[in-house]
């Protein structure tokens, strides 16, 4: 049967209504539901009214593209939006990965249209003058899915090619050093006082627009939401605007009205003698003149026999979670020495308090690594957002009876895909000293029979255990029912949505109803960092 459902990839521009073209508004209005960022959802309200809004935070792309899919194979018309253009580092391309990844096919799937936008480039170009008018190439210095050496190495690249350089994503509250090392790298190749370009909020309430230079540039703010477009050799400031030349006065005099080559004798090669082919009327071997042109970046000679050196292969982040077992917590010496070896110097291994350790591991090859993880008795786990199970020591196995379903619990739910991280926590007595009581799932084993808490929320000033809603569940009877509650908050979770807030809006679970359990005081909400 032929699926019904469409999805509208909508890129609104930088968010002002005046940009946002009139396909994008049609394709606003004729969708059923808006899947997006909450920050781009308000920048478009005025479009949306009515309409069913599934807003999520910054980092949780996937989660959007996957829901999007969800939804439009049940037949519903879905506009996924992204400011700019959303094939510009937007979600045109994850959703059709997505969609890949579900054997898509354009002809019996869902219909997709990609509904172009104008990109963070183009606005904050144009508030700066007119700074790309030649060669420019667009890096985002977000190191969360591309490995920084990469990014070092396009930043180098762009700079030795001599490009008006846009930087996406240059700054926020955790990544602060990746614009002072991409300012360190072009000053190898520019002179401090090129020009830049700093526009923060294009054509938004908020809009700054700075110009200052290569060498001042970090005296200024620059965070998530500003653009930093970097001029070339031949960008210059003009009455507080921005300008690279195309080259035209080169060909021709722009002061004169008489040229001193007519239209026809301009782009003969006797008249270009800046050209590739140095003003030389015979034909050029484009090879040679580019392999020419490789040496020169290179700094070293390239043969026909030569790998190109811009021909590299890319590594990908491998990312696991492991620890030593379910109720086991000790590390061997040997399995140390194992995470240190797999980590390696590229490598990064962060501690977390959820009983495990991530291992962050630049690799082509994950499936040698969590061999070896496997073989030094490690338990790997998925990360993201998927169910995970965590249990106390059982007193060093002291109190070892509620053991086998600790681990029952985690051969059957960790690693399930989720609309969020959902932590579900295992006690093996009534002190419940390993906190599961504040997971999202709680389970205290007590006098051999099971307790059940619900819908615990971990963060905040306003954070609270989880609601105690069963006790006395007889141990053949835990797994049939934790099943029936993942599955519900699996298909009726919105993306993003903890099991709390998911419990607090649908008011009951299963035969489980919704007590609210958050302080009776009033607090101002305090966001990271206040």
């Amino acid at each position: 049967m032929k699926v019904t459902g469409k999805l509208l990839i909508v890129g609104f521009g930088p968010g002002s209504a005046e940009h946002i073209t009139e396909r994008a508004k049609e394709a606003l209005k004729e969708s059923d539901s808006i899947i997006g960022y909450k920050t781009y959802v308000d920048l478009i309200a005025d479009f949306i009214e009515g309409k069913e809004i599934i807003s999520t935070g910054m980092s949780e792309e996937v989660s959007r593209a996957q829901a999007a899919v969800k939804f439009a194979e049940q037949g519903k018309k879905v506009a996924v939006i992204s400011s700019g253009d959303a094939g510009v580092y937007g979600m045109a391309g994850l959703v059709y990965e997505v969609l890949v990844e579900q054997g898509w096919k354009e002809e019996s799937g869902v219909k997709v249209e990609i509904i172009p936008g104008i990109s963070a480039i183009n606005s904050c170009a144009s508030l700066l003058g007119a700074p790309v008018m030649h060669d420019a190439c667009t890096i985002s210095l977000s190191d969360h899915l591309t490995p920084w050496d990469l990014i070092a190495r396009r930043i180098d690249a762009a700079g030795a090619a001599d490009f008006v350089i846009a930087l996406y994503n240059p700054k926020s509250g955790r990544r602060t050093r990746q614009i002072v090392e991409a300012q360190r790298i072009l000053l190898k190749h520019r002179s401090p006082d090129t020009p830049v370009g700093l526009v923060k909020s294009a054509y938004r309430e908020r809009e700054q627009v700075v110009m200052t230079n290569l060498q001042e540039m970090l005296d200024h703010e620059i965070g998530m939401l500003t653009t930093v477009i970097i001029g070339n050799s031949t960008t210059f400031m003009y009455d507080n605007k921005m300008i690279t030349p195309r080259g035209y006065q080169r060909k021709y005099t722009l002061s004169s009205e008489k040229q001193p080559l007519k239209p026809h004798e301009r782009l003969k090669p006797k008249n270009e003698p800046w050209a590739l082919h140095e003003g030389k009327e015979e034909k050029t071997d484009l090879y040679k003149v580019g392999m020419k042109a490789l040496q020169l970046l290179d700094g070293k000679k390239t043969t026909d026999s030569q790998e190109s050196p811009f021909k590299q292969k890319i590594e990908s982040i491998f990312e696991v979670a492991v620890s030593p077992g379910v109720a086991n917590k000790m590390f061997s010496a040997d399995q140390l020495l194992t995470l240190s070896a797999a980590v390696g110097e590229k490598g990064a291994i962060e501690y977390t308090p959820h009983h495990q350790m991530i291992l962050r591991v630049p690799t082509e090859s994950p499936d040698v690594l969590t061999t070896k993880l496997q073989k030094a008795g490690f338990l790997l786990s998925a990360i993201g957002d998927v169910a995970t199970v965590k249990a106390c020591d059982f007193c060093d196995g002291e109190k070892k009876d509620a053991i086998p379903y600790a681990e029952q619990l985690h051969e059957r739910f960790d690693g399930l895909d989720m609309p969020k991280e959902l932590k579900i926590g295992l006690n093996g007595c009534g002190m419940a000293c390993y906190g599961a009581v504040n997971d999202d799932i709680g389970i205290v084993f007590r006098r051999g029979k099971f307790d059940l808490f619900l819908g615990a929320k971990t963060v905040g000033r306003t954070a609270h255990a989880g609601q105690p809603v069963a006790e006395g569940i007889e141990p053949e009877a835990l797994v049939p029912l934790l099943e029936n509650i993942i599955a519900e908050y699996k298909e009726k979770g919105h993306p993003n949505e903890r099991l709390f807030k998911y419990f607090k809006r649908v008011k009951k679970i299963q035969h489980f109803d919704y007590r609210d359990m958050e302080p009776k005081i009033n607090l101002e909400p305090a966001p990271c960092g206040d």
